[in-house]
């Protein structure tokens, strides 16, 4: 079965070397009628082959993708399993062709495709509530790039050892389901389960830089396999405005964030309830494969009980956006679909923290950390003496300390009063602590200026917010203006800094603060001992 498979892509390499030493030859006209000329000529051949090709990759398809279906399923789904499948008479036509990258070690090349097929494929369905389904999967209809990395090269024929197949992007799939002998619409929710770990299956295993290693001739091949090149550090903060999903109270939001989908590694915050702006504070790590294409997903959702979740929201980070070692804050606005954004309706927005670590040089990746930089409290702990990062040392680290804020002044608050002023004061305290420090009221002013410094001693850093909320003064009491929610990681890996914060819940208005940190770190196990 490989060989025929491992024959017929090194037909498509001869062709795609042909059509390259034409445009080195060639002007564009002429080129393009080598194009058509070699694709037509590749299509009639494949037309020819398909059958021997359908039955090796039918095969492939089976064995490599029913395990992956384990890892995808819902929970609405106990087990899917191929109980038939062929991909029919009609074979994909290429559009295209083209070769990226060519050395002694590989060749990289990409074709372009389009399927409208007849395949017979049957899943057996088994739900966690015992019934047993046969669903068909009719109607296929496939456009898209095919990357294939034909590595290494050697002196045999097909001339490369193995190749690794993969989806340049996200690509258009259509296709519908049926019952065989019964209704999709029997068991509610069950199409949506089952299109939807289809199309994660798809997406995440067979999309660049995903990839599967088909051996051809035998051998090892595990270095062409993607693997982890750093570690994303992630503190879910809390929601804000999002949008009510119930009738009677207030939703009852909670998060779940992935890389890649994974049941496995998907990670599910807490439900807080009745709360549409929901503090979390929760801690994640996630492994990193390629920072130059995956995401960070974050998707809220209304917790319904015993029925579906609700999606109130969703949102992505490219890790392409974040430097190793530094920390970066964002609010992300939650949209109805991250691929199609036609509803311009606000959902609310979430706060994150991310922190990206590169494993080391090893990896390919530079050391943000190496000796002539300066090095944060932080970094000094986790810092190892081969000049490595022990990112699985941040887990063992209390960073014990004090926390100094100085609260400057505070820009555009909006109007509390008849005579369009206010008499505004700061309170601040930490989320795990019960000390609270309250500056001076400044009176009649938006524009306030206090200029005044409290110090907190912080237990454990990492996994504490400062909270800082803004209040008016008043003769019979006080009236609530707007608050900052902020981590304290930033202020651990700079030492000190100065930054402008936008006050939540209000109209209007900006804090401007100043914090300095002086460490005091220890470990979990020193701290049992003492």
């Amino acid at each position: 079965m490989a060989f025929l498979l491992g024959a017929f892509l090194g037909l498509v390499l001869g062709v795609a070397v042909v059509m390259a030493f034409a445009r080195l030859e060639n002007t564009r006209a002429e080129q393009r009628r080598e194009l058509l000329v070699q694709l037509k000529w590749l299509n009639q051949e494949l037309v020819k082959i398909w059958p021997f090709v359908n039955e090796a990759a039918s095969e492939l398809i089976k064995t490599s993708v029913e395990p992956i279906f384990e890892q995808y399923k819902s929970f609405i789904l106990s087990s899917l399993h191929f109980s038939k499948l062929t991909l029919g008479t009609v074979a994909p036509q290429f559009t295209g062709v083209s070769i990226l990258d060519s050395d002694s070690s590989g060749i990289t090349m990409e074709l372009e495709l389009q399927w409208d097929g007849n395949p017979n494929i049957v899943l057996d369905i088994q739900t966690t509530l015992g019934i047993s389904l046969p669903v068909q999967v009719k109607n296929i209809g496939f456009t898209g790039v095919l990357r294939l990395v034909f590595k290494p090269l050697v002196a045999e024929l097909p001339c490369f050892g193995a190749v690794c197949c993969s989806l340049r992007e996200k690509s258009k799939v259509d296709f519908t389901l049926k019952v065989i002998g019964g209704e999709m619409t029997a068991i509610p929710g069950i199409s949506d389960a089952i299109e939807g770990t289809i199309r994660d299956t798809i997406e995440d295993q067979l999309t660049w830089p995903n990839r599967i290693v088909v051996p051809i001739v035998p051998g090892d091949y595990s270095d062409l396999e993607l693997k982890p090149v750093g570690l994303l550090e992630v503190k879910l903060v809390e929601a804000r405005d999002l949008t009510n999903k119930d009738l009677v109270g207030k939703s009852d939001p909670f998060a779940v964030l992935y890389i890649r989908p994974l049941q496995d590694k998907m990670k599910k915050s807490k439900t807080i309830n009745n709360d549409l702006n929901p503090i979390w504070n929760e801690h994640y790590e996630f492994v990193v494969e390629d920072t130059s294409t995956q995401r960070l997903t974050v998707k809220i959702y209304d917790d319904e009980g015993l029925q579906a979740s609700e999606l109130i929201g969703c949102a992505r980070v490219d890790l392409s956006d974040l430097q190793p070692g530094k920390v970066k804050e964002v609010w992300l606005d939650l949209v109805k679909d991250l691929e199609i954004q036609r509803d311009k309706k606000r959902r609310g927005q979430v706060h994150l923290e991310l922190l990206y670590y590169p494993f080391g040089k090893q990896e390919g990746v530079s050391n943000p950390f190496a000796d002539q930089i300066q090095l944060t409290s932080l970094e000094k702990v986790l810092k190892t003496e081969s000049n490595g990062f022990d990112v699985n040392q941040r887990k063992n680290v209390i960073m014990r300390g004090v926390l100094s804020v100085t609260v400057i002044s505070a820009e555009d608050l909006p109007p509390m009063d008849v005579m369009g002023k206010a008499d505004p004061f700061v309170v601040l305290y930490l989320k795990k602590g019960e000390t609270k420090k309250k500056t001076r009221v400044v009176t009649e002013t938006l524009n306030p200026i206090w200029n005044q410094t409290f110090d907190f001693v912080v237990e454990d850093a990492l996994h504490d917010l400062l909270m800082v909320e803004v209040w008016d003064h008043d003769t019979f009491g006080k009236d609530y203006i707007g608050r900052c929610i902020l981590t304290l990681t930033r202020v651990i890996l700079e030492g000190e800094f100065q930054d402008e914060f936008v006050l939540q819940g209000a109209k209007s208005g900006k804090l401007n603060l100043h914090f300095k940190w002086t460490p005091q770190p220890i470990y979990r196990d020193r701290d049992r001992d003492q």
